[in-house]
């Protein structure tokens, strides 16, 4: 009966624990192992609430083969009658001695990436994702960006 009640304790913990109210949608796609500079990751949104806002993050899981310093991202936000908004942003993925940033006990971490702040939607967006990475004094693109295997976009209400 003890431990019964004990693991009954423990399961509404992690539960409770675990709830996420702020989140309002939040989507990994795989990019396999190496994100193709081509490959674009789109997310289908859907309705919010109109008289609300949201703050938007991009995510990634990235591992130990990631090679580089920092991230850029070219991000697209679709409205509903068709006009795109871009962004290219740049982000850093590791510290100055080369360990990832991000969450994560193994060499797997995940990465909360501020996007925008107080966003208002009106309608179904889509939200289009490329890497957009390349080496010092080289012009044409990383082909295949090691280390980064899921993108993923996070949406969350404000209070």
């Amino acid at each position: 009966m003890k431990i019964r009640n004990s693991a009954l304790l423990l399961l509404v913990a992690i539960l409770f624990f675990s709830c996420d109210k702020k989140r309002v949608f939040d989507e990994y796609k795989s990019v396999g192992s190496a994100w193709n500079k081509d490959s674009i990751v789109t997310f289908n949104l859907p309705e919010f609430d109109s008289t609300k806002r949201y703050n938007l993050f991009v995510t990634l899981r990235d591992n130990n083969n990631y090679p580089f310093n920092n991230l850029f991202l070219i991000v697209a936000i679709e409205r509903p009658n068709g006009f795109t908004k871009v962004d290219t942003l740049e982000y850093q993925m590791a510290a100055p001695d080369g360990a990832l940033l991000g969450d994560g006990f193994s060499d797997i971490k995940e990465s909360k990436l501020f996007y925008k702040e107080k966003v208002r939607f009106r309608g179904k967006y889509k939200v289009h994702i490329k890497q957009a990475v390349r080496e010092n004094g080289k012009v044409p693109g990383v082909t295949a960006l090691e280390g980064i295997t899921d993108v993923g976009f996070r949406i969350e209400k404000i209070d």
